[in-house]
């Protein structure tokens, strides 16, 4: 008897990453996406989450058999009609808010199902930090994993991966279902067994890399018409190595993040390749670079990271290479190795793009603080920055397969997200994904204040301002979470303050291992958290006793980020469930923005106007701030439009080959 090949078709098949509509479709379909978050959608969501609310008693009356029975009925009614009635759908989610508090001890509230209803629409929820977002995700995903098809709950980090499936593992195993979670310490045996579940949760880098490994063992393979023809005519031989089952539904926890910031870059399934010529190249042309100098011989431009030879530069690398075997007689090839090398020394810096974990390179993660102990970059730029720092250099590897993640999410048949900060990239996450942004109201009303932003001349005098005024809160017990950009940055204020007699703690990078336990105590009366840009995202921070009546947490960003979500992530770390909060910005001339994004006569205005007595100077300062940030989100969305485009050349180039994703 044949197999039935249902599973088999599904663990291949997903949807055609359609490509984003241009010229006046796109502006049909941006005012499309205006109407579909129109507050009449709102409005009509807030209605069914009242009207579940309202079977409240009913489902209190119900016994644990009686309503375990209702919650398995439901998942029976999901699995034949996959997107059911209202009614049904309103009676499973008031069963599973009785659920939740049986056995969590947590009833979601009405804006909890509120955001839940939307994911279940296939929207993405703007919710406020705190708000419960990882219960919300919960009961969409048990709505999606009712229907029996692939659900992945996807987030940003291997440590929230676990600690949401586990915490939520009682109140799926009460509606009838099977969960699992897969992190990059788990072999190919437990990543079939999980993926396997009803809901999985994963990084969104874990489920990309396991696709693409999918595709490379099906080989010619792809169709599943294919496979059964092979497996009728060779029953015993069977495509082995496989882990997933198909792509159905995800729902992308901190969406903004995973969806957007960190869209940019694609993922590569790579593998080394012996290169003993280009590692003794590389060092070279480290040594050749240390011999010129900026402004003399080449120009380096912060912005778009690039060096540019002068003449001078380029007749001292002719007079250099001279002496020198093999492909340096080449002058394209001197002058791409000894740019790459200048490359990372000028832009590529120890303690912010990168640290070094036993005597290897790690790359920090540019938005959330973290390191990515998989990633290498590209071209040899991993290896000049190995021959930088007099490291062991590695191979270069070849590229397999690689795919965007822009490309990948659009391959779901339902995607759905949740963010605290999703209105300013609304235009774009409909335009890009197809998703409508839908602003969920608080619980409580935020009473954070924002206090106006301070501005320096330079890093030093603003370190020492931030140092006296964290003195000042902590002398009256509040606590403060400091919030840099880089680890270096962040282990110098750890440092100025211990020195000055501070207990602080640390939370950057090089110290992951402490992150929930660090954040999650960050609102204790006197304490001090310093964190590298959004470093314990996900972990709630509840205020110790007494210390709302003195404030509350107070946020100080040490620094303003290219982009004003980021900005946003961080301040929402505090008043966050109607508590009180203070959030404020430190912002010096030396920054990186202004640096990147004012030119010298705007950087020299603004650097002039800081601390300055001149009437609206602090006016100015604001407006070249905001101008320098938009500037960087611009360039930023321009270069996600280029990973768009390269998408769609690379769909049209390789639409004769069995294998798009190589």
């Amino acid at each position: 008897m044949l197999e039935i090949p249902t599973q088999d078709y599904r663990r291949s098949h997903f949807r055609g990453a359609p490509s984003p509509p241009r010229g006046l479709d796109a502006a049909v379909n941006r005012a499309l996406g205006r109407f579909k978050r129109r507050s009449f959608v709102l409005n009509k969501i807030r209605d069914q989450a009242w009207q579940a609310l309202g079977l409240e008693s009913e489902m209190a009356a119900l016994t644990d058999a009686a309503l375990r029975k209702r919650l398995l009925e439901s998942r029976e009614t999901f699995r034949r009609r996959g997107m059911v009635g209202e009614v049904n759908l309103l009676s499973a989610l008031a069963a599973m808010r009785e659920a939740s508090d049986r056995v969590l001890g947590l009833r979601p509230f009405p804006v909890q199902l509120m955001g839940a209803l939307t994911l279940h629409r296939g929207c993405l929820a703007e919710m406020a930090t705190g708000e419960g977002k990882t219960l919300t995700a919960g009961l969409a995903a048990v709505l999606m994993g009712w229907t029996r098809l692939p659900c992945h709950v996807i987030t940003v980090n291997d440590y929230l991966v676990q600690r949401d499936a586990r915490w939520l593992e009682p109140f799926y195993h009460y509606c009838g279902i099977r969960v699992g979670y897969v992190d990059a310490s788990q072999g190919p045996a437990e990543r079939l067994k999980n993926y396997g579940c009803d809901v999985t949760y994963v990084t969104s880098k874990e489920l990309l890399a396991d696709f693409l490994r999918d595709r490379l063992a099906f080989g010619k393979m792809q169709h599943p018409t294919r496979r059964l023809i092979r497996h009728m005519l060779m029953p015993k031989q069977r495509a082995d190595g496989l882990v997933l089952r198909g792509l159905h539904s995800a729902i992308v926890d901190e969406a903004d993040s995973i969806l957007i910031d960190e869209a940019v870059t694609p993922l590569i399934i790579a593998a080394p390749h012996e290169n003993p010529c280009l590692r003794e190249a590389t060092r070279l042309a480290r040594d050749l670079a240390q011999n010129l100098q900026s402004g003399r011989d080449y120009q380096a431009d912060p912005r778009h990271k690039e060096i540019e030879l002068t003449r001078e530069g380029t007749g001292k690398l002719v007079e250099e290479a001279s002496r020198l075997p093999g492909l340096w007689k080449g002058r394209d090839r001197r002058l791409e190795l000894v740019v790459q090398a200048l490359v990372a020394r000028e832009f590529f810096h120890c303690g912010s793009q990168y640290i070094i974990e036993n005597n290897q390179v790690v790359i920090v993660d540019e938005f959330t603080g973290r390191p990515m102990p998989q990633r290498t970059w590209r071209e040899g730029m991993h290896q000049a920055i190995e021959a930088k720092e007099n490291l062991s250099i590695t191979d270069p590897s070849e590229t397999i397969a690689r795919l965007s993640f822009q490309r990948f999410f659009r391959c779901f048949e339902r995607l759905a997200g949740m963010t605290g900060t999703a209105s300013e990239a609304a235009d774009e996450f409909w335009h890009i994904y197809g998703l409508a942004t839908l602003r969920i109201p608080p619980n409580r009303p935020c009473i954070r204040q924002h206090w106006p932003d301070r501005y320096f001349r330079d890093e030093k005098s603003k370190v020492a301002a931030a140092l006296l005024e964290i003195e000042r809160l902590h002398g009256i017990g509040r606590p403060v979470l400091v919030g840099t950009r880089s680890v270096n940055a962040s282990e110098q204020l750890w440092k100025a303050l211990t020195d000055r007699g501070h207990q602080a703690r640390l939370l950057n990078a090089a110290r992951l291992d402490e992150e929930a336990a660090t954040v999650a105590l960050a609102g204790e009366r006197g304490r001090i958290t310093i964190a590298t840009n959004m470093a314990g995202r996900g972990t709630d921070i509840k205020l110790g006793s007494g210390v709302a009546d003195l404030g509350g947490l107070h946020v100080l960003a040490l620094e303003r980020f290219e982009s004003g979500r980021v900005d946003r992530q961080l301040y929402g770390r505090s008043a966050r469930q109607g508590d009180p909060g203070t959030a404020q910005a430190f912002v010096s001339a030396e920054d990186e923005l202004p640096r990147k994004y004012l030119n010298p006569t705007l950087r020299g205005l603004f650097q002039g106007m800081c601390q300055s007595n001149v009437p609206g100077s602090l006016h100015v300062c604001s407006f070249l701030i905001h101008h320098a940030q938009a500037k960087a989100q611009n360039a930023a969305f321009k270069q996600r439009q280029d990973v768009m485009r390269a998408d769609v050349w690379m769909d049209q180039a390789l639409s004769f080959a069995g294998n798009p994703f190589g």
